[in-house]
């Protein structure tokens, strides 16, 4: 079971303008081919199909407690895509045609079908699909995807990043590097227990530190890039027989953090009436709220 908290990862800054074809290629990092729901999922049907939970349980506490975080990493992009859309069009009447200026944007799916929000998309709004899940119950081989997944993703990242000078999508992507290059060392530390191959040296792919990017910075000062949780206040924590001696890049000292991190408050969607989201008026509250104090007996 996954426990819910409501917070993200990170605090997410608020936009100063909207950013629409932004969104549509931060969209990539949300549901492409390396993008977090195929992350998510490969990890979450390994965890849930691993064999030999129990003599192989270093290895199946990393693969569960990295799927947790992932689960969080969907939530920030998503939260990130939503908040690069706010702005985009205005409520008006609709024979004044206020989504007008959406028709010549890249993603008109963004407000034809989802209400300006996030979607299981790639920057090309083509779904995700459990095709990108890959369990060969095979544990190196696993594994060995796993490294070479997180790998794809970080070379996405940066892409994308380069692509935008969205402050939003840069202090998400700023933070996904870090913890995904987490993950790349954690991956290549759990091969290197399990077949003596030091995968540690490849690191990190592509050749380029996290610190060239200017919102890691910040990360790695705190030493984030260095911490592995394992989201639950008592289990998986045997990942520390693999998450142990010292980061391949900084030397510095890693860490198993038991829990969660700190993490940042939620953005509340404003109504979009030109959406007709969430198409409850100011009266159908007054009445909702109403059955709601009768349903609590008040």
């Amino acid at each position: 079971m996954i426990k819910r908290i409501n917070k993200l990862q990170i605090e997410l800054p608020m936009p100063k303008s909207p950013d629409p074809n932004g969104a549509a290629a931060v969209q990539e990092l949300l549901g492409g081919k390396f993008g977090e729901m195929s992350t998510l999922n490969n990890y979450m049907f390994q965890s849930f199909n691993f064999r030999n939970k129990k003599k192989l349980k270093p290895f199946y506490d990393l693969v569960a407690s990295i799927t947790a975080e992932e689960f969080g990493h969907v939530e920030l992009v998503t939260n990130t895509i939503n908040l690069m859309l706010k702005g985009v069009t205005y409520p008006a009447n609709p024979n004044a045609a206020p989504l007008r200026n959406t028709k010549d944007l890249r993603n008109t799916h963004h407000y034809i079908v989802n209400a300006q929000t996030g979607m299981p998309a790639d920057s090309m709004g083509r779904a995700w699909t459990g095709d990108n899940v890959f369990n060969s119950g095979n544990l190196v081989l696993d594994l060995l995807h796993n490294f070479f997944l997180e790998c794809g993703a970080r070379t996405h990242k940066m892409r994308v990043y380069e692509m935008t000078d969205n402050p939003v999508a840069r202090e998400m992507i700023g933070y996904l590097l870090v913890r995904g290059g987490v993950h790349v060392v954690a991956y290549a530390k759990a091969l290197e227990i399990a077949t003596g191959v030091d995968i540690t040296k490849m690191v990190p792919v592509p050749s380029l530190e996290n610190r060239a990017f200017e919102t890691t910075r910040k990360f790695e000062a705190e030493g984030v890039h260095r911490k592995l949780y394992t989201f639950s206040e008592n289990d998986y924590k045997d990942v520390a027989l693999i998450w142990k001696g010292s980061h391949p890049e900084d030397g510095g000292k890693l860490e198993v953090i038991q829990g969660t991190p700190e993490g940042g408050p939620i953005p509340d969607l404003e109504d979009l009436p030109e959406e007709f989201a969430p198409g409850i008026s100011p009266d159908d509250f007054m009445e909702i709220a109403k059955r709601l104090q009768r349903s609590a007996g008040i």
